[in-house]
């Protein structure tokens, strides 16, 4: 199993340096008995056929166990009955739990980045966002993940030479991002510094845990020029 890219840079999105531990309750990991920001993991309940169910929100009533926010975690959690010792149950785990985890993770981030489009912090289109980082607005960087590597780094480094660090998320593809944002596919975006930004940055580091960041590799080789 390929563990994804979780190293502490200042192009992810996701960096402890964006966020304040302090903000979110401590837990206790039911796998690696890590004590970590309930930011940094997935919550699980059991439904009433005690089925292991993930939730993304930490709403749902009832007793929970806590895993880390990584495809590893939850795979050896449900491998290894780190959920029945949790719930001290008898319980069913489904089969794709760490699919099912991620697509929910997914469907987070874009729902967040809907309510951003609605309150008017996302700027769209590769035109838009050069024009927008030249009247130095601030935030983070969406790049589909299957962009081209030429539109990708006009941008990148257009933010670069005006910032001192820039974030960039690149995880999602160009349909992925489209249907955040009611589109067929979006390839270059821009989520404004704020609020809202503050809650993608907690969720896109989540979902990161269970695919790559790719934003990680793409810029090394010209970081170095």
């Amino acid at each position: 199993m390929t563990k994804p890219h979780r190293k502490s840079d200042p192009r992810l999105a996701g960096t402890a340096g964006d966020t304040t531990d302090g903000e979110s309750p401590v837990r206790q990991c039911a796998v690696t008995r890590e004590r970590l920001a309930q930011t940094e993991m997935v919550r699980f309940v059991l439904s009433p056929d005690m089925v292991v169910t993930p939730d993304i929100n930490a709403k749902l009533p009832g007793r929970g166990v806590w895993v880390k926010a990584d495809r590893d975690s939850v795979a050896l959690a449900a491998a290894k009955g780190a959920f029945a010792r949790g719930f001290k149950e008898k319980v069913k785990v489904p089969d794709g739990l760490v699919d099912q985890v991620e697509d929910l993770l997914l469907k987070r981030c874009q729902n967040i980045l809907g309510m951003a489009k609605k309150a008017g912090g996302v700027i769209l289109g590769y035109d838009q966002v050069k024009d927008a980082l030249r009247k130095k607005t601030h935030g983070t960087l969406l790049e589909a993940s299957d962009g081209a590597e030429d539109g990708r780094n006009k941008v990148y480094f257009l933010a670069k030479a005006l910032y001192s660090s820039v974030n960039v998320a690149g995880a999602l593809s160009s349909v992925e991002l489209g249907m955040a944002f009611g589109r067929e596919r979006v390839i270059h975006g821009l989520i404004r510094k704020g609020a809202i930004a503050k809650t993608w940055t907690l969720a896109y580091r989540r979902l990161t845990g269970f695919r790559e960041a790719p934003e990680l590799n793409w810029f090394k080789d010209q970081d170095r020029t």
